[in-house]
């Protein structure tokens, strides 16, 4: 051995007789509960001033999970020009509305909010957001903010901000909500959102953000098919969990007393205390996540729009992106949607916020083109085989009620 001719120390004995890596990311704590309910973008694109103005984000509402063929576009890989089957989620993406813009200087503590001003028409869904309970409040909330549009001097001084932040700021950000008037999701308060504006100069941006003032926004001017974006979301919640769920540690040997699902140690003598990395039992999910570089498969236009918006190259059966029955827990998807790569978090009907990728795609996978064959629109509540009603009624025959309605009738 090498330590015989003085070359390196001899090795010293481990504590245990083999290693293994730590249970769970130490990354990720404090793991308690989200104080709130809707994904958020706490960072945003790098600016880039020789791109013309556009909006970085987006709000959506997770309806539920599918699967797709495609083909493989990616030279050299022994998986090219091959058919593969990839799981997807289903986004439901109404048009959101712009309200307002704000502007942020740089200081030395970080960014600080310089001036906020608001459209002089504020939609009911809007200002329930600020209160708890709508309907035992006086609905006061911004009653005075559209009067200042009808008094000269206080339209003057909303004027005068507005050159301030055109003079001073060196981020603008739009102030946006959903409209879930457009959904059945049980839910009045809308979610409200600042979006950061990209691209040209900051008087450029102020102009693109006050032409936005009380439009809709749909989410095909933001992203496009085949672009890698970010998920924001709130995990789905199990409440209070142990350690062997939550942490995934081993569980101990079955005659183990007082239980097996346990951490045999915790912690020696001294320090008399139980470190912070030590697995314990307490909160497991509705955390804050998440998930980078998700593909955009498909954006697809609202029913109204196309109703056989689940149409595909090689399926041209006329079908929109529904199953039948609806997606489980969700109902119809009526709205513009997004069909992404993989998974995002949370259950059905959560919030989530939707990103452009922070950095400039440039991977094969990210630059792939993509290819959709066939998107499943079978029923997600037992073994469906049929992908519309159509096909069903045709395979089986007319059903027992239908035979005697028309014996009815003649």
């Amino acid at each position: 051995p090498c330590w015989e001719n003085r070359q390196c120390p001899a090795p010293t004995m481990s504590h245990r007789k083999f290693e293994r890596p730590r249970h769970g990311n130490l990354g990720f704590l404090p793991r308690k509960r989200c104080s709130h309910h809707r994904g958020r973008i706490r960072s945003f694109p790098a600016d880039d001033a020789k791109q013309p103005c556009h909006l970085t984000g987006f709000l959506g509402f997770k309806a539920g999970m599918t699967h797709i063929v495609r083909d493989i576009e990616r030279p050299g890989s022994k998986l090219h020009k091959k058919e593969v089957v990839e799981s997807a989620t289903i986004i439901e993406t109404p048009p959101l509305v712009v309200v307002g813009v704000t502007g942020y200087v740089k200081t030395p503590h970080g960014l600080r909010c310089l001036h906020t001003v608001f459209a002089e028409h504020l939609s009911e869904q809007f200002r329930r957001r600020f209160y708890k309970n709508w309907g035992a409040s006086h609905k006061r909330a911004f009653v005075r903010h559209s009067k200042k549009y009808q008094d000269p001097a206080a339209k003057d001084k909303m004027l005068a901000q507005l050159e301030e932040l055109k003079k001073h700021c060196a981020v603008i950000r739009v102030i946006a909500h959903t409209q879930v008037r457009k959904l059945r999701i049980n839910k009045k308060k809308s979610d409200i959102i600042e979006i950061q504006i990209n691209g040209g100069t900051v008087p450029q941006k102020v102009a693109f953000a006050l032409k936005l003032f009380e439009k809709e926004v749909s989410v095909s001017t933001v992203f496009k098919e085949a672009e890698m974006i970010d998920a924001m979301g709130v995990t789905t919640g199990h409440g209070f969990e142990g350690v062997t769920h939550r942490w995934g540690t081993t569980r101990l040997p079955r005659k183990t007393h007082k239980g097996l699902r346990k951490v045999a140690c915790i912690g020696a003598w001294h320090p008399s205390r139980v470190a912070y990395s030590v697995p314990r039992a307490g909160q497991h999910g509705y955390h804050h996540r998440t998930d980078k570089n998700k593909k955009i498969y498909r954006i697809g236009d609202p029913v109204e729009k196309n109703p056989a918006n689940g149409k595909c190259e090689a399926d041209i059966t006329d079908k929109a992106i529904t199953p039948m029955g609806g997606f489980p827990n969700y109902g119809i998807v009526k709205n513009e949607f997004l069909l992404i790569k993989g998974c995002v978090p949370g259950p059905r009907k959560r919030t989530l916020a939707l990103r452009r990728s922070m950095v400039a795609e440039v991977s094969r996978r990210g630059m792939e083109p993509v290819n959709l064959k066939f998107i499943d629109t079978a029923s997600q509540q037992g073994n469906g085989r049929f992908q519309t009603p159509e096909e069903k009624r045709k395979f089986l025959g007319p059903s027992k009620r239908q035979v005697l309605a028309n014996a009815a009738k003649n």
